[in-house]
C-alpha cells in the first residue's frame, strides 16, 4: 500500500497500492466498500476532497483521476505529465488541484473544467512532493498576468523538486522562496502560514519560516532513514520513515511519541482523524492507532 488518507468525517478511508487499484473502506473496521479500478501500474497517492464523498488519484501511468466514493465512477482523468504522478493537493474545496510529477513539473488543473490550467513549475528533476496552503499576509507573492482568482489569490504553492524546497506563488507561477537541503526532499507540508516542515532522504526534517529561508528554524533527525510523509496534527505534526518508524512532534516540536519502532519495514504514508492514526507500509496492511490507548 504506497498512501492513504481518511474522509472529513473520519467514516471512510481510501488506499493505494502497486497493483494498480484502489480501495474505500469503513475507517471503524476496515471493511471494503468500493474497488477503483482504473489506473495502470501502480497508483502512487490518494485524498479525499473535503467533501469526503470524491477522491483525487495519480499513478504511475501520468494520469490524474477524480473518483465517486459513492459509486466508484472515474468521473474525471486530467492527462498531461509525461511522467508517473507522485503527489496531488487539492486547493480548499476542490474546484482546483495541483499535482506534481517525475517529469519535472507541477500542474494546476480546473476540475470543473476537467483542463489543465498551466505549468506552476517546471524543474528538470521529480517533483517528489505537494502542498498547498495560504501565504502570511508579509510574503510577496510576485504580481499575476491575469487578475488573481479568489481562491487562488493568497495561495502559495510549495514542492521539494530534487534537491530543492521551492514556493511558488499559485497566481503569478513566480518563485517566492527557494530552501536547498542536505539531500532530495521527499515530501513538504504547511503547519500554517507562516511555517512549513520538509523532510530529506537523509532523513532531516526542515522547520522552515516562509518569511526567510536563509536558515531552518531547526532540523529534527531521528535517524538516516528517509523521511517519507509528513502530516500537521495539533500543535505539531505526524513523521514516517524508511525505517518503519512513526511518531508524533507535539508541544513546540519538542515532545515526541513514538507510534512504531524501528523494523525495516517503510511507513509509506500517515493520516488522521481525531485520536486515530492510521499507516500503510509495503506489507499491504492498513494499521490503526487510538491514541487513548497508548
Amino acid at each position: 500500500i504506497t498512501c492513504l488518507d481518511i474522509s472529513s468525517g473520519g467514516g471512510l478511508g481510501v488506499s493505494t497500492s502497486t497493483d494498480g487499484t484502489m480501495k474505500i473502506w469503513q475507517a471503524a473496521n476496515g471493511e471494503i466498500r468500493r474497488l477503483l479500478e482504473g489506473h495502470v501500474y501502480d497508483v502512487n497517492c490518494c485524498r479525499f476532497f473535503p467533501s469526503g464523498l470524491v477522491v483525487l488519484s495519480g499513478g504511475m501511468d501520468a494520469q490524474l483521476k477524480i473518483w465517486s466514493a459513492e459509486d466508484a465512477s472515474c468521473v474525471v482523468t486530467f492527462k498531461g505529465h509525461k511522467g508517473g504522478i507522485l503527489d496531488t493537493a487539492i486547493v480548499d474545496r476542490g474546484r482546483n488541484v495541483l499535482s506534481c510529477s517525475r517529469d519535472g513539473t507541477a500542474r494546476l488543473w480546473d476540475c470543473g473544467k476537467s483542463a489543465c490550467l498551466g505549468v506552476i513549475a517546471d524543474c528538470g528533476s521529480p517533483v517528489n512532493g505537494i502542498a498547498v496552503g495560504t501565504a502570511d499576509n508579509s510574503l510577496n507573492l510576485g504580481t499575476p498576468e491575469k487578475a488573481p482568482s479568489k481562491d487562488l489569490s493568497l495561495k502559495i504553492h510549495l514542492h521539494s523538486p530534487v534537491p530543492n524546497c521551492l514556493g511558488v506563488g499559485l497566481q503569478s507561477r513566480q518563485p517566492v522562496f527557494l530552501f536547498i537541503g542536505s539531500d532530495a526532499f521527499n515530501c513538504c507540508t504547511f503547519l500554517s502560514s507562516t511555517y512549513i516542515l520538509a523532510g530529506t532522504q537523509d532523513g532531516n526534517i526542515y522547520q522552515l519560516d516562509v518569511r526567510n529561508t536563509n536558515a531552518p528554524i531547526q532540523v529534527i533527525h531521528r535517524s538516516g532513514a528517509p523521511v517519507l510523509s509528513l502530516l500537521p496534527y495539533r500543535d505539531g505534526f505526524i513523521a514516517s520513515q524508511g525505517d518503519g518508524t512513526c511518531f508524533i512532534v507535539q508541544q513546540d516540536l519538542d515532545y515526541v511519541l513514538d507510534l512504531t519502532e524501528a523494523d525495516c519495514d517503510p511507513v509509506y504514508k500517515a493520516a488522521s482523524w481525531e485520536k486515530q492514526i492510521y499507516t500503510c507500509c509495503r506489507d499491504g496492511i492498513v494499521r490503526r492507532y487510538q491514541l487513548s490507548d497508548l
